[in-house]
């Protein structure tokens, strides 16, 4: 199989890829797992333009129906790439089905995935008291004590994503500082549920069956303290899904795909990204759309001159 472009990746920067690749009439394939990106997981999302509130859920099958609505993208939902090489006319992919696809362009949206504390425990009770999502778990823990691992603004909205259900929330931050908005922040003050430790490295997690609790290193002294908690919510940020070219682009320390913030186009003629996946400074999703939407405007002028 032979394209114009390939948009890897379904969430809001590959979605409006798609949509703007048929506008120009580029013979494109979009290959993603599923449609909806890291917001399906969110249950009360407000600010996606156009739109005063729905879940990740219904913004996901918004994208789907939008993208599946165009003339000329092909949709490899379910698949994944696993190789691409480059070749003489543009690029050759591998998809984990056995697929084989030759390319002028690639668009990489694929996103980014939770990082994880990669402590004593956390692999093994996964699912059973450790989990990524307080939109999809907290109910869970209804009546029960948990701890919310990250500062930073995600930890504080699965904090108080959980405060509906949990009796009793720490949440754990390894600097000195909370990290989120304002609103956010105050909500959390004014929480009689939520107790802050600041200056908390998790350096294990255990339990039986079922997580019964955590270890911590107190910062600065060292001195290693017990958490007695039923769960544990990591929220510690995301590394991008740029491993596929990571050895034919340039990226940042943080594994990003360093991008021409004009066009979105990477080191090597030919690649772009947008969204979590490339370096730029915001990671929202109508700021994916919108880089998306410049990138695939670049690569049509890219392929009409090529």
């Amino acid at each position: 199989m032979t394209y114009d472009l390939i948009i890897i990746g379904g969430g809001p920067a590959g979605a409006a890829a798609a949509v703007y690749a048929a506008r120009k009439k580029l013979k494109t394939a979009i290959i993603t797992d599923n449609f909806g990106g890291q917001s399906v997981v969110s249950d009360d999302i407000q600010n996606w333009i156009g739109e005063t509130r729905l879940s990740g859920i219904e913004l996901a099958k918004k994208f789907e129906t939008h993208v599946r609505a165009q003339t000329g993208i092909e949709i490899l939902i379910g698949d994944k790439v696993s190789r691409i090489t480059k070749a003489e006319s543009g690029f050759e992919l591998s998809t984990e089905s056995g697929k084989k696809i030759s390319t002028g362009a690639i668009l990489i949206a694929a996103g980014a995935r939770r990082r994880k504390l990669n402590v004593s425990g956390e692999e093994n009770f996964s699912g059973k008291g450790v989990a990524y999502c307080a939109t999809c778990d907290a109910p869970l823990f209804a009546g029960r004590t948990v701890a919310v691992v990250g500062g930073g603004n995600a930890g504080l909205e699965s904090a108080l994503d959980l405060e509906l259900y949990a009796e009793k929330i720490f949440i754990l931050e390894k600097t000195n500082t909370l990290r989120g908005d304002e609103i956010t922040l105050e909500k959390i003050k004014n929480s009689p549920k939520m107790e802050v430790i600041f200056n908390a490295e998790v350096t294990e997690i255990f339990g039986e069956k079922m997580v019964s609790g955590l270890k911590y290193k107190q910062l600065p002294e060292k001195e290693i303290k017990e958490l007695k908690v039923d769960g544990v919510f990591v929220e510690i940020g995301s590394m991008p899904n740029s491993n596929l070219v990571s050895d034919l682009v340039e990226t940042n320390s943080r594994g990003e795909i360093i991008v021409d913030q004009k066009t979105q186009a990477a080191s090597t003629p030919g690649i772009w990204a947008a969204g979590d996946a490339a370096d730029g400074l915001y990671k929202q999703n109508n700021v994916a759309a919108g880089d998306a939407i410049k990138a695939v405007l670049s690569i049509s002028e890219y392929l009409r001159k090529k």
